[in-house]
């Protein structure tokens, strides 16, 4: 029987396929209820660690994204400028960790799904598509 791999998309295939922006919004909300308020009951466990995991790859797949249509827009464009400082801000929490502690896992997948939403919004804007 032939096994088949699975290779990861490439840049082309990226080029390609908008992102996903509901499954994404779907993960931040597993996180942030309407209110966003911080004494709602996040998930647990394997459960939060899978999220996060999900989180940090909707972040990998949509700041380059954005980064690549913010660049067709004027230099001095705001909202360019707005969503190339909102990449910036995803690719730092793309390199932090949770801090140690008590409630040091949340805080960090909270603080991804937040700038995951603030990516959407800006990739909704400069693309000018809302599903």
């Amino acid at each position: 029987m032939r096994q088949g791999t699975t290779h990861p998309p490439t840049s082309e295939d990226l080029d390609q396929w908008p992102p996903d922006i509901e499954v994404m919004r779907a993960s931040t909300a597993l996180l942030l209820d309407p209110d966003g308020v911080p004494e709602a009951l996040p998930p647990t466990g394997d459960e939060l660690a899978t999220l996060t995991v999900t989180l940090r790859g909707h972040l990998e797949l949509i700041a380059p994204e954005v980064a690549r249509a913010a660049g067709r827009l004027d230099k001095e464009s705001i909202p360019r400028y707005c969503a190339i400082a909102c990449v910036g801000e995803a690719r730092g929490k793309l390199r932090a960790t949770p801090r140690p502690g008590l409630g040091g896992d949340v805080a960090y997948a909270r603080r991804l799904a937040r700038v995951l939403n603030a990516l959407c919004d800006h990739w909704e804007n400069l693309v000018g598509v809302r599903p």
